[in-house]
């Protein structure tokens, strides 16, 4: 699975996105354990509604955080988390 800025992301089918007061992260939860994500995983996963193109988690992500060049992180972990099922797109 390839990522581009026009890849409209998901949560994937049997993971579900949640935060995790007691960790103070937000984790993924599926059916036989959770994944803790890192800070930036989880702001990126967090867009990930399947509304939002990767061009807009992109540009949200950069005026959230001041920051520029996010392109090639964010398409960089779209496609790791789509190979972990993490993540889907049509």
């Amino acid at each position: 699975m390839t990522a581009t800025l026009a890849t409209v992301p998901r949560i994937g089918t049997g993971f579900r996105l949640q935060w995790e007061p007691a960790q103070e992260c937000h984790v993924l939860l599926y059916p036989e354990g959770m994944v803790k994500l890192n800070q930036s995983a989880g702001e990126i996963l967090k867009r990930c509604d399947g509304q939002r193109s990767c061009a807009a988690i992109v540009a949200e992500l950069e005026a959230a955080f001041s920051a520029t060049g996010l392109e090639s992180d964010v398409l960089g972990f779209v496609e790791v988390a789509g190979r972990q099922r993490w993540l889907a797109w049509d």
